[in-house]
């Protein structure tokens, strides 16, 4: 209690600690308090009695009580009394009932609104239309009822409004599409009914919207291209009726995409095969009709497809993904037919009818063309023995791997100023890596391979005849090859400006936040699962570390050094090898028996997110004896988070913090889930991906909607 005599005070954050008891009603005596942060405690109130005190604080610009469930009862309708500087109001998950005071009106440069995950009732007050700074509106997981009032599309500077699982009743009004600062727009799980206004598509910087689980019919919005930034869009159990608009070509961002559930006919359009983000399309349960497009077979990251339950007919794809759908994606389209896996008729191909027509086909068709491949094959014979066939071992040979183009020694040696110190980037399995700049003016980084090194002749063919076979955007692309045999070996490989994520880890002058940590694991657990799963034969990278992520200039991750990868054929799912890989990230089976496996890459990427986010190496002075980074994780992990996690990112106050916090705790648990002691406990890559791009919603829905 004696904390209130703290007269000087402008600041108290008490958060996420096991503080009890009751929280002081003589807070109010604090008079020059600015910021006041209780939330995530053990702390009670029984009727919010405080918030009346605070209303002697004039200053009060930050006022945070939430996840505190022992907190209890009404918003007090002195709420409207509070600081006129008030910004941000903070109070999820504090079991709140009642109505929301209308005189919340007053605080007239509030920015923020987080009452998310109460059991608030009534409707939406009008008042707060008058909010000329509103930013954020939390209301979702509530049991608001009543129309959304018009009064709200006054809020020109809102971006986020959640209303989500409330049970908001009455048409979605049109003047929404008016508030063009919206970037989230959250109004599923609740009773709106009638048709979605066409007026929404004005919001053009509009990211996320969801309609889903109301009673809205009629047709989409024909003019659903101008979403061009869109990149999630869930309208499914609803009762939309129409075509797919032709406009769906245009949602070139979108990664999320449901439409399930509804009444929508007509075909799938062909254009669906331009959206090359999309990661999630679920059109299941509506009325389709026609084929399944074949431009799906293009869209290299998507990860979940769903045309069940509709009247589609003909032949399922077979390339791109389709190989890693389920019959669930298909069931209920009883005219389909395709691979037996699937659970579909075999398609049918059409027999001649008799033998007349083979006899004519063969006479007037095959004939001609064999007579073709024939002479062919005769001028191809000729010409390849016309060539030379004694070429100067000293000749640049170069391997059309990637962008094909032709680079010599010379060329290289003019690009990196003689191989420079001043030019040197690292060094390699095998070799040393430098930026070249080539004469177009290109920057590259050239891999030079130090062939008195053993083995480094295996290694320059290993990573040529891995860089030929894939392509991901997730993985470093190479350029060119030269090769002159027994002197010179390098690969001209893709320039990483931002450099390796070892750097941004440790150098001093460099920070990564939570965000940008988690999404550069998702970018390298991605290229993990397309090495071992999207490839006839998987690939084992083996040298898994933070030196080995590098980073382009929006930083986005991509995975290099192939130098001592495995390749493995479809009998096996493992193979032994005498190879060494780097100490600290090599898993149990590979440093004892020499195991090769794709469990082994999932090991070490859990120990490349440990590192990640407690920003200590697998090698580091502390772990000596029986102690390692896993085994110190594991043992502090229950214990207050940033014993552990890396300091820099809790430096936050607030909503962010826990979000920090949740986050980060996530991605521990992943990690050590991925570098258990047996191979076959360890998740595959599919499932880690999964795992991951969960953790991110959930953080980026903790951060925008306020828990």
């Amino acid at each position: 209690m004696s904390i209130s005599n703290a007269s000087q005070l402008t600041s108290l954050d008490i958060s996420s600690n096991y503080f009890s008891g009751t929280i002081p009603d003589t807070l109010g005596n604090l008079r020059n308090l600015k910021r006041l942060n209780l939330e995530t405690t053990n702390l009670s109130s029984s009727g919010m009695s405080f918030l009346s005190s605070l209303t002697n604080c004039r200053g009060l610009e930050v006022l945070c009580f939430g996840d505190n469930p022992l907190i209890s009862g009404k918003l007090p309708g002195s709420i409207g009394n509070l600081s006129s500087s008030l910004q941000k109001f903070y109070g999820p998950a504090c079991n709140i009932r009642g109505s929301i005071p209308s005189g919340f009106g007053n605080l007239s440069r509030l920015i923020s609104i987080y009452l998310s995950h109460n059991k608030l009732t009534g409707m939406i007050p009008t008042t707060i239309g008058g909010l000329k700074e509103l930013q954020k509106i939390s209301f979702h997981h509530n049991k608001l009822d009543g129309p959304i009032p018009s009064d709200l599309c006054h809020l020109k500077k809102l971006a986020f409004l959640f209303l989500s699982s409330n049970k908001l009743s009455g048409p979605i009004p049109a003047c929404l599409g008016g508030l063009i600062a919206l970037r989230s727009l959250y109004l599923d799980s609740n009773m709106f009914s009638s048709t979605i206004p066409s007026t929404l598509t004005r919001i053009s910087d509009l990211l996320i919207l969801n309609l889903s689980s109301n009673s809205l019919s009629g047709p989409l919005p024909i003019d659903i291209g101008k979403w061009k930034v869109l990149t999630s869009m869930d309208l499914s159990n609803n009762q939309l009726s129409s075509d797919i608009p032709i406009g769906v070509a245009d949602l070139q961002d979108v990664t999320y995409f449901s439409l399930s559930n509804n009444r929508i006919r007509g075909s799938i359009p062909e254009s669906f095969g331009n959206l090359l983000s999309l990661e999630f399309l679920d059109l299941s349960r509506n009325n389709l009709s026609g084929q399944i497009p074949k431009s799906f077979e293009k869209l290299p990251y998507l990860k979940y497809f769903n045309v069940s339950f509709n009247r589609l007919q003909g032949e399922i794809p077979k390339g791109g993904s389709f190989g890693n759908y389920s019959f669930e994606s298909f069931k209920g389209n009883e005219a389909l037919c395709g691979a037996a896996q699937l659970h579909v008729p075999s398609c049918k191909t059409r027999r001649l009818r008799n033998s007349k027509v083979r006899t004519k086909l063969i006479i007037f068709v095959a004939l001609p063309i064999a007579s073709a491949v024939l002479v062919v094959s005769l001028i191809i014979i000729i010409l390849r023995r016309r060539k030379r066939k004694d070429r100067s071992t000293a000749q640049e040979d170069l391997t059309p791997l990637g962008t094909w183009r032709r680079i010599s020694y010379h060329d290289l040696h003019q690009a990196t100023n003689g191989f420079s110190d001043r030019r040197f980037l690292g060094t390699g399995s095998y070799g040393s890596v430098y930026q070249g700049t080539l004469l177009d003016g290109m920057e590259v980084a050239v891999k030079v391979f130090k062939l008195e090194l053993e083995g480094a002749f295996k290694s320059f063919d290993v990573e040529c005849e891995v860089l030929r076979n894939i392509r991901h955007r997730n993985l470093i692309k190479i350029i060119s090859s030269c090769s002159n045999d027994l002197d010179f070996k390098a690969l001209v490989l893709e320039f990483m400006p931002n450099g390796s994520l070892d750097k941004w880890l440790y150098f001093n002058n460099h920070f990564l936040d939570i965000l940008q940590r988690l999404n550069i694991m998702i970018d390298v657990a991605s290229a993990l699962e397309y090495l071992h799963h999207g490839n006839a034969t998987p690939v084992v990278h083996c040298d898994l570390k933070p030196s080995n992520v590098l980073l382009d200039e929006d930083m986005v991750a991509h995975l290099g050094d192939f130098g001592i990868a495995k390749l493995l054929c479809k009998e096996d799912s493992m193979i032994h090898t005498m190879t060494m890989a780097t100490i600290g990230y090599v898993a149990p089976e590979y440093g004892i028996e020499g195991i090769v496996s794709t469990k082994g890459d999932v090991y070490s990427f859990g120990i490349l997110m440990i590192e990640t986010i407690t920003r200590k190496k697998p090698t580091d002075k502390m772990f000596a004896g029986e102690q390692s980074l896993k085994i110190w994780v594991k043992e502090s992990i229950s214990s207050p988070l940033n014993q552990v996690v890396d300091t820099n990112l809790l430096c936050t106050i607030g909503s962010e913090r826990s979000a920090a916090n949740n986050c980060a705790l996530s991605i521990l648990h992943v990690g050590l889930e991925c570098s258990l002691e047996l191979p076959n406990e360890r998740p595959n890559m599919k499932e880690i991906v999964t795992k991951l791009n969960k953790i991110k919603v959930k953080f980026l829905e903790d951060i925008e909607g306020g828990g």
